[in-house]
């Protein structure tokens, strides 16, 4: 299994900031090529598979507030792009468990991909392909 730590994602990129999607799209694309780069760093790479590649995504908020998953998901959107892009996996082919942990300083997100037998997903779940 391979990870790759995010920055926390901007607020802005919160479905809930409702900002216009012109006004955000630097920003996004931003995050895109950061995850991106960030997981060829890691060595991120499965272009062997086309499929059966698990992602999973853990949320460690800069703060205790309450957040939802799903906005916290389509907040860092655009950095599963990025990672999808460096391993050579679409993310439409992606098993994907979403996790939030304890707050830690600044926040974080932390993405780890593998595959097959190397990869029991959280909380000791096992899935077959």
């Amino acid at each position: 299994m391979t990870a790759v730590t995010l920055p926390w994602p901007d607020p802005k990129l919160s479905p809930n900031a409702r900002e216009d999607r012109r006004a955000i799209a630097g920003i996004r694309k931003a995050q895109k090529d950061t995850a991106f780069w960030l997981a060829k760093k890691a060595g991120l790479s499965f272009p062997h598979l086309s499929e059966g590649l698990h992602v999973r995504v853990t949320f460690h908020p800069p703060d205790r507030r309450r957040r939802h998953l799903d906005n916290l998901l389509a907040s860092v959107k655009s950095a599963l792009d990025g990672i999808a892009l460096a391993t050579g996996v679409d993310d439409h082919k992606w098993g994907l468990t979403i996790v939030r942990a304890d707050p830690v300083a600044g926040g974080s997100v932390i993405i780890e991909c593998g595959y097959g037998g190397a990869f029991v997903p959280y909380r000791g779940q096992i899935t077959c392909p």
